[in-house]
C-alpha cells in the first residue's frame, strides 16, 4: 500500500476514534479543503462543500460520548490519484446520553491525492439493514 495513503488511513482511524468521544476535529481535519466534498451520512444528511460536510461532523461528534469506533477495510484500492475504502466502522457509542450500545455502520470513503497526501472527499456511510435472503 502507498505509504502515504496508510498515514491517511491511521488520520481518519485516529478521528474515528476521536469522533467516538465526542471529538469531531480530527476527522474533520481528514478532509481535503475543497468545494466538492460531498457527505451522504448515516443518520441522514447529504451535503456538498468543505463548510457543510465539517458543521455536519461538529453535530454527529456532539451526540456521541463514551465510545469507540473502529475501521475495518473489506476493499482499499487506489487508480491514479483517487483511492477507495469499504468496509465497515464498528463499536460500542452512548449517543444522546443514552446507554452504551453497540454499532455498525457500512462505509465507503474516497480519497483523492493532493500535492502527495491524501484527503477525505467523499464519505456514504448507512446502517446496514438485515439481510433478506435469510428468512
Amino acid at each position: 500500500m502507498d505509504v502515504a495513503l496508510a498515514r491517511a488511513l491511521e488520520r481518519v482511524a485516529d478521528g474515528l476514534a476521536a469522533m467516538a468521544v465526542g471529538n469531531p476535529g480530527p476527522y474533520a481535519a481528514c478532509w481535503a479543503d475543497s468545494a466538492d466534498v460531498t457527505l451522504f451520512g448515516a443518520w441522514g444528511p447529504i451535503e456538498k462543500g468543505h463548510h457543510a460536510v465539517t458543521r455536519t461532523f461538529e453535530w454527529v461528534g456532539s451526540r456521541f460520548s463514551d465510545g469507540e469506533l473502529v475501521p475495518r477495510y473489506e476493499v482499499v484500492d487506489v487508480s491514479g490519484d483517487l483511492a477507495y475504502t469499504v468496509g465497515l466502522e464498528q463499536g460500542t457509542v452512548r449517543t444522546d446520553d443514552g446507554e452504551a450500545r453497540p454499532m455498525t455502520i457500512r462505509v465507503t470513503h474516497v480519497y483523492r491525492r493532493i500535492e502527495d497526501d491524501w484527503w477525505l472527499v467523499h464519505r456514504h456511510a448507512d446502517f446496514p439493514p438485515a439481510d433478506q435472503r435469510r428468512g
